[in-house]
């Protein structure tokens, strides 16, 4: 006879972790990709090259999901709207997204007792 195994129930700690994870892995993708935007930048209008035409793209659409995990961690955890903000734009300074990352990480990581 098979037994058949119920998947165990996802806990608050649970999610907060996963969109923690999230989270974590979109702040070092956006920051990694705003580096190379400058590099693009410089590139452009320094030296009039074009070879780096798609990162300004693929930033965008980054980031765009970079805020996605951040607000949803943020309902996870139920940051104020100020922490939001600074968080969102931390995605378009460049190495500040690293910086931040490791803070609010530290920060929930001690709330959640993660």
């Amino acid at each position: 006879m098979t037994e058949i195994s119920t998947p165990a129930s996802t806990t608050p700690v649970d999610k907060v972790r996963s969109a923690l994870l999230r989270y974590r892995v979109l702040a070092w993708i956006t920051g990694l990709w705003l580096l190379l935007l400058v590099a693009e930048l410089i590139l452009k209008y320094g030296f009039g090259n074009d070879s780096l035409d798609f990162v300004p793209i693929v930033h965008g659409w980054v980031y765009f999901v970079y805020l996605i995990c951040a607000v949803d961690l943020a309902i996870k955890v139920r940051w104020p709207l100020g922490k939001i903000i600074v968080t969102a734009i931390a995605g378009t300074i460049p190495f500040l997204s690293f910086y931040v990352e490791h803070i609010r990480t530290k920060e929930v990581k001690a709330q959640y007792h993660l």
